[in-house]
């Protein structure tokens, strides 16, 4: 296997097709296979449990995570149900306190209804999170940066935590990919990514993905990927390849976009306070300098003047589009707690009004400031 991230997110899985020599992994629009004989395949035979375009991503997914088993999903949100699987009813899991609000919708009003548990804590509080897991507690869910406040988990100390509490550790890898951050190395169980995202990068496509190198866990998810039947078709799994060829170079473009972004918003009168990474004032930085290799592509801000600010800048920009998601080549811009946080709204977890989230695109750095600067007049 090649050393670097670069030539892996272009080589492996990716061989040239053997029938034909393609050098790009083809789309295996099928959705069942000839056999030989009675019961007899060579690994495939019905797409809804193995596709050789999903096989290629699945394992050059696992590669650039530095994990031993990839497993891909239909969207973020499928593979986050077909994790939860894995626990049964009575069970409790630890959730950090600021998380995407589809997430929160999910295991508060609609798993809670099969008898599953879940304490949502500040995770930069290492004591309350060891004190918030419980005899029951089988699983701690992180993710850093978080959504929308930006904040920075340690994984290590938090994996250390489950490890004691024998539970597993899970890390929502969306916000900084497998390129700024690799949760594995540090001690989790498992990641995940809603592939949509940065892996994907055109906003084009929805997936999700799992990551894992504990055979045990792979194998328990491998027959619920089947059985539950949440995967993506071979199209999507080639259009997230393609994306992933190009992966490391858009991260750092993203990176060093947001960086000059965020050093710009902290100095404007218009802004209260920015959420960064990058950012010396932000409260982990020192974390995310040692766990992320760069500070990725999202900024979060809360805007001078409240909810009439935000709502007035964000739809006042022109190069960055008033919309949800993130992670694409072009610069999104949104107001969560009237968009993609609403889910959250009268929670613990609710967010300000004043809230302002950036994905910073990588197009020129000084367009994207200039825009901003016009919005926050």
């Amino acid at each position: 296997m090649p050393d670097h991230f670069e030539t892996r997110s272009i080589h492996v899985g990716q061989e040239p097709d053997s029938a034909t020599g393609a050098v790009i992994v083809p789309i295996y629009q099928t959705s069942t296979y000839a056999q030989s004989d009675v019961g007899a395949h060579k690994g495939y035979d019905y797409s809804r449990t193995a596709n050789p375009t999903r096989t290629a991503l699945e394992v050059c997914l696992a590669s650039l995570e530095e994990g031993k088993h990839g497993l891909a999903f239909a969207s973020g949100m499928g593979a986050i149900t077909t994790l939860m699987f894995l626990l049964k009813k009575g069970d409790h899991v630890v959730v950090c306190d600021d998380v995407y609000g589809g997430t929160f919708r999910l295991f508060r009003r609609v798993l809670e209804d099969f008898g599953l548990e879940f304490t949502f804590v500040d995770m930069t509080n290492l004591d309350a999170t060891a004190r918030a897991a419980r005899a029951t507690t089988r699983m701690l869910w992180i993710e850093t940066p978080t959504n929308p406040l930006m904040k920075v988990v340690d994984i290590a100390a938090i994996a250390s935590i489950a490890k004691k509490a024998n539970a597993w550790t899970v890390v929502d890898n969306t916000f900084a990919s497998p390129y700024l951050q690799k949760p594995l190395t540090l001690g989790a169980d498992i990641v995940m990514h809603s592939t949509t995202k940065y892996i994907g990068g055109h906003s084009d496509v929805i997936g999700g993905a799992v990551i894992t190198s504990n055979p045990e866990i792979f194998e328990r998810l491998k027959f619920l990927e089947n059985a539950a039947g949440a995967v993506p078709g071979p199209f999507d799994c080639w259009l997230i390849l393609r994306g992933v060829k190009t992966l490391a170079l858009r991260m750092e473009r993203h990176s060093d976009n947001a960086q000059g972004i965020a050093q710009m918003l902290e100095q404007h009168p218009a802004v209260e306070r920015v959420f960064y990474p990058g950012l010396q004032s932000h409260p982990q930085y020192e974390i995310a300098r040692r766990q992320m290799c760069a500070s990725g592509g999202m900024i979060s801000f809360l805007a001078r003047g409240g909810a009439d600010a935000a709502r007035k800048i964000a739809r006042s920009t022109r190069l960055f589009t008033l919309g949800e998601s993130l992670g694409g080549v072009e610069s999104l811009i949104e107001v969560p707690a009237a968009m993609t946080h609403m889910s959250v709204a009268g929670s613990p977890l609710e967010v300000s009004p004043a809230l302002v989230r950036l994905s910073v695109g990588i197009e020129h750095p000084e367009d994207l400031i200039k825009d901003l600067m016009q919005a926050l007049e």
